[in-house]
């Protein structure tokens, strides 16, 4: 079943939480390449997804986030890129299949950590191959979608999905963060990413990760004000915080809770979390949006920045919202 049916079919869709702190939480040392656990530690890149699965997600993302050969030349395995892509398609796949219910495996893909030419050194040519190597890999790892997460700039977005689209016919999600004024690090507004992202023909956009939740919910805003392709949320749990040595963040269960309220109130049709979000963030969610659990009465911990389109708020009623 393909992403769209799925949604069409329940109307809408949780997604997952973070990977990497479940994965520090297991093992993972400051300085490894989370990526490398597919290949040593694949049990515990499964415990992480059925942790999410039994959460609530309907669709959780494979570990390959840093999956192109530029990034995982940082860890020495850019020689095994097919493999590394492969076995954290694989290691969703196990958990979907034994699943009761039906569940999606999304092949993550993220940035190279390069900027491409003329801003930087890295031909696009050679960004399209990488995606393309990368989507090699998910693909024969039994994913069900490419999701191409955490983008700034449009050229890297077009780059991973023509790469892909040599490699592979899978579907294709895509999602931006907005993390500077409402805009993406590159200076992108909702609005012009989801004209581009439908003119590439992709099935479902959004954002992830971000600056706070009101700029993520902007920016949401603007998708869905220009463009009909299902929308996702998938934003951090309120803003990183230092207390010594370790790192946390504002958003609880129940401000997450909230702002996914909020986001399906404006027409979000696949919604989860991002960095800090983890399994009791997702149940949260899933409870607020199947009507379990109430939606909480609670002060988002970000102040909003200047944005052309204001963030919905509880209560609010959009007229584009298509499903109920």
């Amino acid at each position: 079943m393909l992403l769209e049916e799925l949604v069409a079919q329940r109307g809408r869709l949780i997604v997952d939480g973070a990977m990497g702190t479940e994965m520090f939480e297991r093992g993972l040392m400051p300085g490894d390449a989370p990526e490398r656990m597919n290949l040593d530690a694949g049990e515990k890149v499964q415990e992480i997804h059925q942790a999410y699965v039994d959460a609530g997600s309907d669709v959780f993302l494979s570990n390959s986030f840093g999956g192109t050969r530029y990034r995982l030349a940082l860890h020495k395995l850019d020689d095994r890129v097919i493999e590394v892509n492969q076995a954290a398609g694989a290691n969703g796949r196990i958990v979907a299949d034994r699943a009761e219910r039906k569940i999606l495996v999304a092949g993550s893909v993220g940035p190279t950590g390069e900027l491409i030419a003329p801003l930087g050194p890295l031909d696009y040519t050679d960004a399209v191959s990488a995606f393309a190597e990368q989507a090699e890999g998910l693909s024969r790892g039994g994913v069900d979608v490419v999701w191409i997460e955490t983008m700034s700039s449009l050229v890297e977005v077009e780059a991973a999905v023509v790469g892909t689209r040599k490699s592979c016919d899978l579907p294709i999600a895509v999602t931006m963060s907005f993390d500077t004024a409402g805009r993406t690090m590159m200076g992108v507004t909702g609005e012009e990413a989801a004209i581009r992202l439908t003119e590439l023909g992709v099935v479902a956009m959004g954002a992830n990760c971000g600056n706070n939740l009101p700029d993520t919910e902007a920016a949401l805003a603007e998708m869905r004000a220009v463009s009909t392709v299902p929308v996702i949320s998938k934003a951090n749990a309120g803003i990183p915080q230092w207390h010594g040595a370790e790192l946390s963040y504002s958003g609880t269960p129940e401000v997450m809770g909230a702002h996914a309220h909020r986001v399906r109130q404006g027409g979000a049709e696949i919604i989860g979390g991002c960095c800090g979000s983890t399994p009791a963030h997702v149940a949260f969610i899933r409870g607020v949006l199947d009507g379990t659990i109430a939606v909480p009465e609670v002060q988002t911990p970000d102040a909003p920045t200047s944005r052309r389109s204001r963030p919905a708020r509880d209560g609010d009623r959009s007229s584009r919202r298509r499903r109920g």
